[in-house]
């Protein structure tokens, strides 16, 4: 019935299948894509006709995971999958980024991406499918997409590289690595690591480039057979040719002289100045439409910035290519706060702060291969004066996430663990000056501030952007790059870690791919600028603080028998409300019988942790314990001890010498002490008070026998 193209490859010990045509056919490329059990369904269409009035590629890329994949039905109110999680947003980024360098530079038709996980067999990420499979639908499609690309995951166990190592293999791993490409080079790199050595994460990268080979192999082999017809792209007229001729001889002097200011605002408004200028001396010319003259404007500012940087000339804030901008670092900067740092390089400057909470502020994910809880976040926010705009301000975006992601994977390796440090730990990331990383500088600012809380980092952590100007065989890298460098050139390559080893690596480019001898030179260049980084940022703190802030709660953590924890929780959460309530303190309670009790006060949590182990404690014959009495009857009084503990003090046992009544010496509610007498096979405690001094405590059986007898 259908004309169903069908592609096998076995990689990393497993069948990836590739199909076309049974699913999806109105869309302009469909491939089902299958990795073990893992399955997604990958769509791409674009609008027949280009989209008027702008300047750059209006692609859209959605990644998206369907509960039933799981076999799970969504959870809330409405139980159907809601507003996209982290996940898929970071998904959708990493595919996102390494197609959209492919498309034709003159395309200009909206264009989208949909990546749909049907199934997930909980061993093998849908992530790494969806690219795949993304890939190959763009290059059945026909729309004018330079691939296909290839994509992998690539682990380090023991000294070896593994490919694609399945969800369980994860926790054996000192690297995460994802990496995109061609068949000629890389295009994307994305990964958390154990500080590894930079030998070791370049060798993953091409490791990683080898061993998809044969899958844009398996998608071109697919192309040959199904691929549609290439759309069509209409060049330039050379009518705009004259106005690009125009426009550089009208703006050519005057942009170089903005960019030779390095202050940004200066020179920002400067290049605007010249903008507007030429703008209107071309008024009269029926060619110069905005979009004519905005694209050449633009490709003369990226030729004058990237000639001169090629031509070794000083970089447009006056630096060679490997120099740092000054920095300055600050903490303790918000006295109420745990920790907190200000770091400021150039001018892009993030204010940090860490705050410190117990296991009730976890937050619990909702994942298709399961909940988890998540017990270290780092939030980054870049409002807009902090480029000197003014705009709404929105919940966070694809941006925000992804630039937090990034500072939360260079930190996490280097974190103590639950077990070591009780905390849930979030740090807010506020970028209040941009130009150039801030993602680097929040990793840095991330560094200080949780030191200054007292979290025992194992070493402090620090960031660098590299740059990349590359013109045929000429190229240059770029130390700590500004934004417009970062706008203007090849590559946006991040690299964070310690003295010791990276922690994270992050590479996007914007042309067709990058060599093994670039990467190679910008690790090693970014190293050199780690470095020195860390050096500056121990000028204001060089390790952890010995303990955490006074405004911070305090954790301490015991166990109690299993078996207890019904006890300590009470019928309907009756008696830990209680005890909550009553002293102050947080208690977070685990299944395997650990209590953590969290409070500012020390007495508070000290009240909590004595109010809890009364009431595990099991009685002691001979101790002395101090009750409450709960029930009078005619032969005696029932006083409760030790928590929700009951035990008997027999009207004999109340007083010395003889009790009429047992409301004589007792009534409920007092408070009394009583020695425990005995436990019976039934767990029945006899209790005295009779040998009790009922205000001192002390032991009277013990005072007569240390008294001498009378001579």
């Amino acid at each position: 019935m259908f004309d169903i193209i069908r592609k096998e490859v076995d990689w990393g010990g497993r069948k990836l299948i590739l199909e076309s045509g049974r699913m999806a056919r109105q869309a302009d490329g469909a491939v089902l894509a299958t990795y073990g059990e893992t399955t997604v369904l990958c769509t791409a269409v674009a609008q027949k006709e280009p989209k008027p009035g702008i300047d750059f590629f209006p692609l859209t890329v959605n990644y998206q995971e369907k509960s039933f994949a799981a076999g799970k039905i969504p959870g809330g109110f409405f139980k159907r999958e809601g507003r996209p999680s982290e996940k898929e947003t970071l998904t959708s980024r990493l595919i996102d980024r390494p197609i959209r360098p492919l498309f034709h530079p003159n395309f200009r038709n909206e264009t989208q991406v949909i990546c749909t996980v049907l199934c997930h067999d909980l061993e093998n990420d849908p992530d790494i499918v969806a690219l795949v499979g993304a890939s190959a639908a763009l290059t059945l499609s026909g729309v004018p997409f330079l691939g296909p690309i290839g994509a992998a995951r690539v682990g380090y166990v023991d000294g070896e590289y593994v490919l694609n190592p399945q969800v369980d293999e994860a926790s054996s791993s000192q690297l995460d690595l994802v990496v995109a490409g061609t068949q000629e080079g890389v295009l994307m790199v994305e990964s958390e690591a154990h500080e590894l050595s930079e030998e070791v994460m370049l060798g993953a990268v091409m490791f990683g480039h080898r061993e998809f080979q044969p899958v844009i192999d398996a998608i071109i082999s697919m192309a040959e057979t199904a691929a549609k017809e290439p759309w069509a792209v209409a060049e330039p007229p050379a009518e705009h040719a004259t106005v690009a001729s125009r426009v550089k001889e009208l703006a050519e002097a005057g942009l170089r002289d903005a960019y030779a200011n390095p202050d940004k605002t200066v020179r920002h408004g400067a290049i605007e100045a010249v903008k507007a200028e030429t703008v209107g001396a071309l008024e009269e010319d029926e060619d110069a439409t905005s979009d004519v003259v905005g694209a050449a404007f633009k490709k003369l500012e990226k030729d004058i910035v990237r000639t001169a940087i090629l031509d070794q000339k000083p970089r447009i804030d006056g630096r060679d290519t490997k120099t740092v901008r000054p920095i300055a670092c600050e903490v303790g900067v918000l006295p109420r706060a745990h920790g907190s740092a200000l770091f400021t390089r150039g001018e892009t400057q993030v204010l940090a702060v860490a705050t410190l909470g117990t296991g009730q502020d976890e937050q619990i994910i909702d994942a298709l291969d399961g909940d988890y809880r998540e017990h270290f976040l780092l939030h980054y926010n870049f409002p807009p004066y902090s480029v000197g705009e003014a705009s709404f301000l929105r919940s966070p975006g694809r941006r925000e996430i992804g630039h937090g992601k990034l500072a939360w994977r260079a930190v996490h390796p280097l974190l103590p663990s639950k077990d070591d440090f009780p905390y849930t730990i979030r740090v807010v990331s506020e970028v209040t000056e941009s130009n150039g990383s801030s993602s680097m500088a929040t990793v840095c600012g991330s560094s200080l501030s949780l030191m200054d809380a007292g979290v025992p980092l194992a070493k402090p952590v620090a960031g660098i952007a590299m740059g990349l100007i590359k013109e045929d065989d000429r190229f240059a890298v770029l130390s700590d790059i500004l934004g417009d460098e970062d706008h203007l050139g090849d590559m946006d390559f991040k690299v964070a870690g310690t003295s010791q080893g990276v922690t994270s690596l992050q590479m996007d480019i914007k042309i067709t791919s990058i060599t093994e001898e670039i990467m190679e030179i910008a690790l090693g260049q970014a190293r050199d600028g780690r470095l020195h980084i860390l050096g500056e940022m121990e000028k204001a703190l060089s390790g952890a603080r010995e303990e955490v802030s006074d405004n911070a709660p305090r954790i301490t953590a015991f166990s109690v028998p299993k078996d207890k924890i019904r006890d300590v929780i009470g019928t309907g959460g009756k008696v830990i409300r209680e005890i909550c309530e009553t002293t102050g303190a947080k208690i977070d309670i685990e299944d395997d019988g650990t209590i953590k009790v969290a409070a500012v006060d020390g007495e508070a949590a000290q009240r909590a942790i004595d109010w809890i182990k009364s009431i595990v404690a099991e009685p002691e014959v001979g101790v002395i314990y101090t009750g409450k009495v709960v029930k009078v009857v005619d032969f005696g009084a029932f006083v409760n001890f030790l928590g929700n503990r009951d035990g008997l003090v027999h009207i004999s046992e109340l007083a010395e010498g003889r009790t009429g009544k047992v409301t004589d010496v007792v009534n409920e509610g007092d408070e009394v002490k009583v020695k425990v007498l005995g436990i019976d096979d039934r767990g029945k405690v006899r209790l005295s008070m009779r040998v009790v001094n009922q205000e001192t405590g002390d032991d009277l059986t013990k005072e007569a026998a240390d008294t001498p007898a009378a001579e």
